[in-house]
């Protein structure tokens, strides 16, 4: 049976894992080499030079592709290495669409690497999709989108923006890394190029750094292959080993982020601390309905908006917490939390980050795996603190 149709518990497991052929070992091995052994100039076993193919690598990227229902899979050294290829596509001159509510460090390299590079970007607010036909010119190559989006959980119709794209003949690119492969899969809505911070979900472990881009278009996937073997953003073996062993758990890990997600959200939806809970999967959440259509569940990313509570209000709450870890990043199996204004969206300027409710007093919340009870009583002393 071809491993694509799987169920995706299934293909996480096994897509990509054949057995050794010399032990039988049912672990992929660790191919810690940098260079490969030719039986005479120019003749090799299809491997020659480590930054450009490892079958520790090969073998990750058959998985992700597989759970992604894409055909190919190029793995990068972080999700910032993967987004970098992606706009390495582009040509001074050219332009971008993208969301108003982005993480900080693609804001970060979108206006301090590409654009003085004469790269245009525009940062629209994307949950209406009809905003983007305001903004597409001559130049327009690029629709580069997340959803839900970091921090505020914006959900963007992914399917609408991959018609207006076509219509236009421009790449969609998805940023995946808040809903994981698990809950939404955008190339089968339409868009080019899905992206994932593997360093989050697909690892799961918070051990390793890494990125991916998935696509099913050839000419596509030699391009930006190319980029990687030319730039050499590679990730390591060990790391590539690292996230194929956290993909093996990736779909029981998820349904246990959703459901303690949920738990959670409901609580802090009623608590008289919280001015406001940004969650997708409460009906009256924006785009609630596209969510629905577009994602299996919710995920277990939450942000909230403390009631009246001053910066050093925030930091006392966010710095109290004795099971939840102040720290940025997200998607293990331990529950974060972190302030964006100062952690992961710092780069943003204070004027734009307010614009998309990106203030001072939001926390938001990567939901661990633990027993439910241990973080809504965390929850309760700190905010109580």
């Amino acid at each position: 049976m071809n491993s694509n149709n799987y169920k995706f518990g299934t293909k996480a497991i096994h897509t990509g894992a054949e057995p050794d052929p010399t032990t039988g070992a049912i672990m992929t091995p660790i191919y810690q080499t940098s260079t490969y052994v030719q039986e005479s100039p120019g003749k090799n076993k299809g491997y020659g030079y480590a930054r450009g193919k490892n079958p520790t690598r090969e073998a990750l990227q058959k998985n992700i592709a597989a759970l992604e229902n894409g055909k190919h899979c190029i793995c990068f050294s972080s999700g910032m290495g993967a987004t970098d290829a992606v706009m390495k596509l582009l040509r001074p001159g050219d332009e971008v669409i993208t969301g108003d509510d982005l993480y900080g460090g693609s804001y970060r390299m979108f206006t301090k690497i590409f654009e003085p590079y004469g790269i245009k970007f525009h940062f629209i607010d994307l949950t209406d999709a009809n905003n983007i036909s305001k903004y597409i010119t001559k130049n327009t190559k690029l629709i580069w989108t997340e959803t839900p989006t970091n921090p505020t959980m914006k959900i963007v119709d992914i399917e609408a923006c991959a018609v207006i794209a076509k219509k236009h003949n421009l790449l969609l690119a998805v940023d995946n890394t808040f809903a994981s492969p698990y809950l939404q899969n955008p190339l089968a809505l339409g868009a080019n190029i899905v992206m994932h911070s593997a360093t989050k979900y697909l690892g799961g472990h918070s051990d390793v750094v890494m990125g991916a881009l998935v696509m099913n278009d050839e000419k596509l996937h030699e391009q930006l292959y190319f980029i990687l073997n030319s730039c050499g953003a590679n990730p390591g073996p060990m790391d590539s080993f690292l996230v194929m062993r956290g993909i093996k758990t990736l779909h029981i890990r998820m349904e246990r982020h959703c459901q303690n997600g949920r738990k959670i959200a409901e609580y802090l939806k009623t608590h008289p601390k919280i001015e406001k809970v940004y969650w997708p999967g409460f009906t009256d959440h924006p785009n609630h309905a596209i969510a629905k259509k577009q994602m299996r569940d919710f995920g277990g990313m939450i942000s909230i908006v403390l009631k009246n509570a001053s910066l050093d209000d925030t930091f006392r709450i966010a710095s109290s917490f004795k099971v939840f870890s102040l720290a940025e990043s997200l998607g293990g199996v331990e529950s974060l939390i972190n302030h964006p204004v100062t952690m992961t969206h710092a780069s943003i300027p204070k004027v734009e980050r307010e614009k998309v409710g990106v203030v001072d007093n939001l926390l938001r919340l990567s939901i661990g795996i633990e027993d439910v009870e241990d973080l809504l009583e965390d929850l309760k002393q700190a905010l109580n603190c």
